[in-house]
């Protein structure tokens, strides 16, 4: 695991981050802090009373056009910090009572975040992501994770190419998604509180219901009931100049139809009310 030859995530740029090269996502060879805080938005069975833990880092790997942190990942921003100082940060988000380590938009900083993840924290460590990942790289977080919490953006790939400038989404996502499963299991509950397992996010965009239908069809196809936990999002807000139907909220009936669905597909989680399409719940970064 190393910033030379760089071949993190999916796009495998194979550049040299430690001679000052820049792949797709732009980032240098330290990890970059954005903001850490303690998240009460997260799903309610992560923040529970006291919040999770966050840790948001500069840059991505998938670069949506949609993207709601996009002050903080279309351009990586943050505070350089290394392993040490990033061990410290943690420890200071639980002594102020975090539920858990949530990790956002990690997999560019691997090499500086795995050596803070050497000691176990005491509270469960959140792995949050686009889901646009490799299983190898996968394989180095095993024993570390507890909880993964991966988007599962798009079963069109038309549709990832147009939004993330990626045409195969749909076969890395899931094969991803597996391995995820495959490393911490089914779910397991302590109390209301999510200890170990998988949570499936999936944001519904607007004038695209059949793209969710077949997400969730195939999260449906592949896991048993009650195996992973899906969160169904409605906060899509528009952000920057995307053109029609991405530059509206969904609507209520586009809601109804893919709650609807994922019900008839046998599938458990947390959904969304309409209020949460509202850019006061974006964090200041």
């Amino acid at each position: 695991m190393t910033y030379t030859n760089c071949t993190l995530c999916p796009r495998e740029c194979g550049i040299d981050r430690t001679a000052g090269q820049f792949g797709f996502c732009r980032c240098p060879d330290i990890a970059l802090v954005a903001k850490t805080m303690l998240h009460h938005w997260e799903e309610p069975a992560l923040a529970g009373p006291g919040g999770s833990g966050a840790i948001f880092f500069g840059g991505c790997t998938l670069g949506c056009k949609f993207c709601q942190n996009g002050a903080i990942s279309h351009v990586p921003t943050g505070t350089p910090m290394d392993s040490t100082g990033l061990r410290r940060e943690m420890e200071k988000l639980i002594a102020q009572g975090a539920e858990n380590i949530d990790l956002v938009t990690p997999t560019q900083f691997l090499p500086t975040i795995l050596p803070a993840l050497e000691a176990p924290l005491g509270v469960p460590v959140v792995y949050n992501c686009g889901g646009y990942e490799k299983v190898e790289t996968l394989h180095s977080l095993s024993g570390k994770i507890d909880i993964y919490l991966p988007d599962m953006k798009y079963a069109d790939n038309t549709l990832s190419k147009e939004l993330s400038s990626i045409s195969d989404y749909f076969e890395i996502a899931t094969a991803a998604i597996k391995e995820m499963v495959k490393q911490v299991g089914s779910v397991q509950w302590q109390g209301d509180k999510v200890v170990r397992g998988v949570i499936i996010r999936h944001l519904i965009l607007p004038g695209h219901v059949e793209n969710s239908l077949k997400v969730l069809d195939w999260i449906g196809e592949t896991f048993v009931p009650g195996q992973v936990l899906v969160s169904l999002m409605r906060q899509y807000t528009p952000m920057g100049t995307l053109r029609a139907p991405m530059d509206r909220k969904i609507t209520q009936e586009e809601y109804d139809s893919v709650l609807s669905w994922m019900y008839l597909n046998d599938l458990e989680g947390f959904t969304q009310e309409s209020d949460s399409a509202d850019t006061a719940f974006i964090p200041e970064f």
